[in-house]
């Protein structure tokens, strides 16, 4: 239950309780080879947002890089890999098994893109 104070914040014993329960949780923590796939995963697909954000300023309009729809590709896979294999959680596989196949169906328009505009820079 929480507990306020007189003056109206938080009492003390809750805050202990809250940071006995944080301090637990931290000491229970295990790295296993699936959660550091699951990290790896979450890395890459955040990062994707930091490439589209520099390529964005460099050229001064929206772009979304060849790179940004790798990164999300992998990233998807790894993280499908973790909830699949490593936690077997319904929720973190429905969450990533859509942007899965909308990051692998932009990543091969990107490149029948670039694909289609060197075949017209080569006829030229």
């Amino acid at each position: 239950m929480l507990g306020f104070s007189a003056i109206g914040g938080p009492s003390m014993d809750f805050l202990t309780h809250q940071l006995d329960h944080i301090l637990g949780a931290i000491h229970r923590f295990e790295l296993t080879p699936w959660k550091m796939v699951g990290f790896l995963g979450s890395v890459m697909f955040t990062s994707r947002w930091f490439v589209q954000l520099y390529y964005t300023r460099k050229l001064k309009r929206v772009v979304m890089p060849l790179s940004f729809w790798w990164l999300s590709v992998i990233g998807s896979a790894l993280l499908l890999s973790y909830f699949i294999f490593g936690k077997n959680d319904s929720v973190g596989i429905l969450s990533n098994f859509f942007p899965s196949f909308v990051s692998v169906y932009n990543l091969v328009v990107h490149m029948r893109e670039m694909k289609r505009r060197s075949l017209v820079e080569s006829e030229v």
